[in-house]
């Protein structure tokens, strides 16, 4: 029997979003050696999330691959998560948010190094989408530079585990970052980031970048708290910022800035954060 690579895309309210990401997926170069099967979780959704993705069928089908939309009444990307998993059977699970675009090579290339019986976790090269506010720019065109960003295998929008992987960890916890908590159940050296990339859009605007800068730092104080021994994988350190100075000496400005006031602000309300507004 042919192995299965399962798609999880957890959705809440993504009908101008979940075109493209599909769009892209079923673009998606043949994966060699697996069938595809794309898993749709749209809950707690009040707007066309659900017909939207349900109309890709008509590209999944030519291609052998599937898709499936679960319709769920109530939101939690958390809850989203554990339902998909229920569901999907492949022994290779890529989590994948809806804003996010894959390039055509990404699904393979995740296949490939995940491909192997150690456990492993894997994710592709990001690439910050055109912002239409010129701080978002400049705050993406200087994040981009970070070297966690480039080789840190950070697995925002998109991360992949083959089956030893995902046996790491039972349901999804009730936690605000799932892709840290995925990351951290993994040593550097089971880390993988492919060279393909995939696209992921910043919010736009200042206070919308404080906020979810803001939700980013809380989500990771929580698996602090919560989950220490997973910290020993924690590869972030503190990079030094001031050699980027010279190359993006404004970006650097907004970075910084954002950093600041998230430091200077308070807490904020539970939910789900999307890194894009």
């Amino acid at each position: 029997m042919t192995p299965i690579l399962s798609v999880l895309i957890p959705a809440s309210n993504e009908e101008r979003y979940i075109g493209g990401c599909l769009k892209a997926l079923f673009s998606s170069e043949p994966v060699p050696g697996f069938t595809v099967e794309v898993i749709v979780i749209a809950n707690g959704c009040t707007d066309d999330t659900v017909g939207v993705a349900q109309r890709f069928t008509t590209m999944a089908e030519p291609r052998g691959w599937r898709l499936q939309v679960l319709d769920l009444a109530k939101g939690g990307k958390m809850a989203a998560l554990n339902a998909g998993d229920e569901t999907a059977i492949g022994r290779i699970r890529v989590y994948l948010d809806a804003d996010v675009t894959v390039s055509p090579h990404l699904l393979a290339d995740l296949a490939q190094a995940l491909d192997v019986a150690p456990a492993r976790y894997a994710t592709g090269t990001p690439e910050i989408a055109p912002a239409a506010s010129g701080v978002t720019r400049l705050y993406g065109r200087f994040w981009a530079r970070v070297p966690f960003m480039r080789d840190g295998a950070p697995g925002f929008g998109i991360y992949a585990v083959n089956a030893a992987g995902r046996s790491r960890w039972a349901e999804f916890p009730d936690i605000i970052s799932d892709d840290t908590f995925v990351r951290l159940n993994f040593a550097p050296a089971e880390r993988v980031q492919v060279r393909a990339r995939y696209r992921w859009p910043l919010v736009e605007g200042l206070g919308p970048l404080i906020r979810v800068r803001r939700r980013q730092d809380q989500g990771v104080a929580e698996i602090r708290r919560l989950y220490p021994a997973l910290m020993a994988n924690d590869t972030k350190a503190q990079a030094e910022l001031w050699p980027l100075f010279r190359a993006d000496p404004l970006g650097f400005v907004v970075y910084s800035t954002v950093a600041l006031l998230v430091r200077l602000g308070g807490a904020q309300r539970t939910g789900w954060a999307r890194g894009r507004g």
